[in-house]
């Protein structure tokens, strides 16, 4: 079974980084992809250029078990959808094998107006990473895209390649890409925020002053 966090990363830090190894962990993923967008379609353009993105990434992540990152979408043109993104993903590991798209609970409350959620949904598992406890009323065009697919057993997941919908329990840390950007401009510091690794990138290149 394969996880996917899709995202500018502008930059990554520890907001993005232990929830999803939380779901590593929890789901029994055998891999989790942080797969960074090229050109954004439901929130403002990256400031960071590509190739630093991905070096922060790949920072990042270096060293922790089970994390990759793709970057098919950065090779891609026009905008990241997922849906293009889990359609590749189908092509090169087959229609047989579970992919689990993760999103934070503010993600998922709008995920009715992407593009072509239910074909999402067709490609795919959708896996809620939200606070312990938190549970509240979705939105009609979103209550009925989740009719009968919610679980709560993440095994479910494993049955079959996609279509189920699980809330998961996570390690929430109040952490924005903004917030980490806001703080570099204004001239203070980021540190317990962001990797270490990923700070020394971002002060080797200038970024977000």
């Amino acid at each position: 079974m394969i996880g996917v966090l899709g995202g500018t990363f502008d930059p990554v830090h520890l907001g993005h980084l232990r929830p999803a190894l939380d779901c590593l962990q929890s789901l029994g993923l055998a891999e989790l992809r942080f797969i960074p967008l090229n050109v954004a379609v439901h929130r403002p353009q990256p400031e960071a250029a590509a190739p630093w993105r991905l070096a922060m990434l790949e920072a990042a992540i270096a060293g922790q078990p089970g994390f990759r990152v793709d970057t098919r979408e950065l090779g891609r043109p026009g905008g990241s959808f997922s849906y293009d993104t889990l359609q590749s993903l189908r092509a090169e590991l087959g229609e047989a094998r579970p992919l689990c798209l993760l999103l934070g609970g503010d993600a998922f409350r709008g995920f009715a107006d992407w593009h072509r959620p239910r074909e999402i949904l067709d490609l795919a598992h959708l896996v809620v990473m939200q606070r312990p406890g938190v549970c509240g009323p979705l939105a009609p065009g979103l209550e009925v895209l989740c009719a009968g697919r919610t679980c709560e057993d993440p095994h479910v997941l494993r049955e079959v390649p996609g279509g189920r919908i699980l809330f998961q329990a996570v390690t929430q840390m109040e952490i924005a890409s903004t917030r980490v950007r806001a703080l570099l401009r204004a001239g203070r510091g980021a540190r317990y925020l962001v990797p270490e690794a990923v700070l020394a990138l971002i002060a080797q290149a200038g970024l977000y002053r």
